[in-house]
C-alpha cells in the first residue's frame, strides 16, 4: 500500500486547500512544501499586499478629512511600521495553514519534492508513495532581457512587498493588477510613481470603459502614466535606476518594480521525465486536473488556466473531491472574477463588451454611476460605475464590470447569477437593501431594461 493516497507539492492557495479537502474527505494526504505556507499569495501576494493597500485608503481619506467635517493634524508616515503590520498579517495566516493541516491531519512535509515517476515523489532524499500526486507549484515573477530584477534597486513583487524604506520615486513595468496596486499603494505613502505599458490602455483585460475610468481616478491622485510605448532596458547606476523606453524617453527613479507577469514554477521537478506533458511551460490539464499522466494532477499558476488565487483554490478543491468519489461540477473558466485593489477597485465576470461584440452576442448595456448612488455619496467615494451586458435572446448576464469602492466585494452577486443562470429580471425581482453600494448593481441591470429610476 501506498505511503499516501495523495501528495501535494506546493502549500499556496492550490495546494493547501486540495490538502485539507482531502482530509476532510477521509484521503490519507502528505503536503510538501519548501518555503512557507501559503506560498505566494499568503506571504508576499494577496494577503499582505491587502494589508498595505488598507494603509493607503486610509491615508487618502485622513487627507480629506475636511470633507468629513473633521480636523485632523498633520500626520507622519511610519513606512517600516507599515510594512512591519502587513507581515504580520502574513504571519498569522501562516500560522493558520499550519494550525489548519493540524486539525485535519495533513501531513506537513519540509523540503524540494521532485516527481520520480507515477506514484514516488522524493523530499530531501527520501522517497514518498502516493496514489495521486497533484502538483502546485505556482508561479513566479515574470522578466524579460535587459529588465531582470537584481533584488537591490530593480525588484519584482516579492522583494518590494518587503521593502521596509519609502522610496522617492518610482517607475512600475506593467499596468496589471499588481503594478496598479503597488503604484496605488506607493502614490499613497507619499512616492512619485510612473507607471509603463507596452499596450494602449491600463489592465488591458479589463473592459474599456471600466480601464479608461480607473486610470482617470489613478492620474488624479498623482499617478502618471506611459502607455503605448514598451521598455527597451532596465539599468542601475548607482542609487538610481535609469528604464530606457522605445519612444527614446529615460525614465530615472529610486526603484524600479518589474511586474510583467508571471512564470510557471514547472522547471527540476521532474515532470517531464515522469512523461507530464507541458506546453510552454504550463501543465495542460483536464476538467478534473488530471495531467496526461495516470495519477498526476495540476491546480493553479502552473496551469494554463490560473493565474488567480481563487482559481487555484477551486482547482485543488475539484482534484481532491473527484479523487474521492464525489460527484461536483466542472469549473466555470468563463465565470471567474477578476480584481485589482488599488482604489477605485476594479472587478468583473463574464465578457468584456468587445468580446461579446466578437462573439456574436446580442447585448443590452446598462451603466449606473456611483455618483448616483446614496451610500457613495454619504461615503465621500462617488468615483466610478456599474456596467453590465444583458442578452437580448434570454436576458442573461453576459457580463458584469464595476469600477468603484466596494468593487471587489460586489462582483461576487454577478458571479452567482451567471452560475445560477439568472436573467435581468430575477435580479430585479431580488430586494436589494437601501442605502448600500450593491443597489448600483440593481439599478445598473434596470438602466439596461429602460426601468431605473434614478438616472
Amino acid at each position: 500500500m501506498a505511503d499516501y493516497d495523495v501528495v501535494v507539492i506546493g502549500a499556496g492557495p492550490g495546494g493547501y486547500p486540495a490538502a485539507i479537502r482531502g482530509s476532510q474527505l477521509g484521503l490519507r494526504v502528505a503536503c510538501v512544501e519548501k518555503e512557507k505556507l501559503g506560498g505566494v499569495c499568503l506571504n508576499w501576494g494577496c494577503i499582505p499586499s491587502k494589508a498595505l493597500l488598507k494603509t493607503a485608503e486610509l491615508a487618502r481619506k485622513i487627507t480629506k478629512a475636511t470633507d468629513f467635517g473633521l480636523s485632523v493634524p498633520a500626520f507622519d508616515i511610519d513606512f517600516e511600521a507599515v510594512i512591519g503590520r502587513s507581515r504580520g498579517v502574513a504571519e498569522r495566516h501562516e500560522r493558520g495553514v499550519g494550525s489548519l493541516f493540524k486539525k485535519y491531519g495533513v501531513t506537513h512535509l519540509t523540503g524540494e519534492a521532485r516527481l520520480e515517476g507515477p506514484g514516488r515523489v522524493s523530499v530531501g532524499g527520501q522517497t514518498i508513495t502516493a496514489d495521486h500526486i497533484i502538483v502546485a507549484t505556482g508561479a513566479r515573477a515574470k522578466t524579460l532581457p535587459g529588465m531582470e530584477p537584481n533584488g537591490d534597486r530593480i525588484l519584482s513583487y516579492r522583494e518590494a512587498i518587503v521593502r521596509t524604506k519609502r522610496p522617492a520615486s518610482v517607475t512600475v513595468l506593467g499596468a496589471g493588477a499588481i503594478g496598479l496596486e503597488f503604484a496605488y499603494f506607493w502614490s499613497a505613502m507619499g512616492s512619485e510613481v510612473t507607471v509603463v505599458e507596452g499596450l494602449p490602455e491600463i489592465l488591458p483585460r479589463e473592459d474599456a470603459d471600466v480601464a479608461k475610468e480607473a486610470r482617470r481616478h489613478l492620474r488624479k491622485a498623482g499617478i502618471q502614466f506611459k502607455l503605448g510605448t514598451f521598455v527597451e532596458q532596465v539599468t542601475q547606476q548607482g542609487d538610481t535606476t535609469v528604464t530606457r523606453l522605445q519612444d527614446g524617453t529615460e525614465l530615472s527613479a529610486e526603484l524600479t518594480l518589474v511586474a510583467l507577469g508571471i512564470t510557471p514554477n514547472t522547471e527540476e521537478l521532474g515532470l517531464e521525465e515522469a512523461g507530464v506533458t507541458l506546453e510552454r511551460g504550463f501543465v495542460p490539464v483536464d476538467s478534473s486536473m488530471r495531467t496526461n499522466v495516470a495519477g498526476i494532477y495540476a491546480v493553479g499558476d502552473i496551469t494554463p488556466q490560473g493565474g488567480l488565487a481563487h482559481t487555484a483554490t477551486r482547482q485543488g478543491e475539484i482534484a481532491v473531491e473527484r479523487i474521492a468519489g464525489h460527484t461536483v461540477p466542472d469549473l466555470d473558466y468563463s465565470n471567474i472574477p477578476s480584481c485589482t485593489y488599488c482604489q477605485p477597485q476594479v472587478a468583473s465576470v463574464g465578457l468584456t463588451e468587445k468580446a461579446a461584440t466578437e462573439a456574436g452576442i446580442a447585448f443590452k448595456v446598462g451603466k449606473f454611476p456611483f455618483l448616483a448612488n446614496g451610500k457613495a455619496q454619504g461615503a465621500l467615494e462617488p468615483e466610478g460605475f456599474v456596467k453590465v451586458l444583458i442578452g437580448e435572446q434570454y436576458g442573461e448576464i453576459v457580463g458584469a464590470h464595476i469600477v468603484g469602492y466596494e468593487a471587489t466585494e460586489m462582483i461576487a452577486e454577478f458571479g452567482l447569477a451567471r452560475s445560477a443562470e439568472l436573467t435581468a429580471d430575477e435580479v430585479l425581482h431580488t430586494v436589494h437593501a437601501h442605502p448600500t453600494f450593491g443597489e448600483a448593481m440593481y439599478e445598473a441591470v434596470a438602466q439596461a431594461l429602460d426601468r431605473t429610476v434614478h438616472i
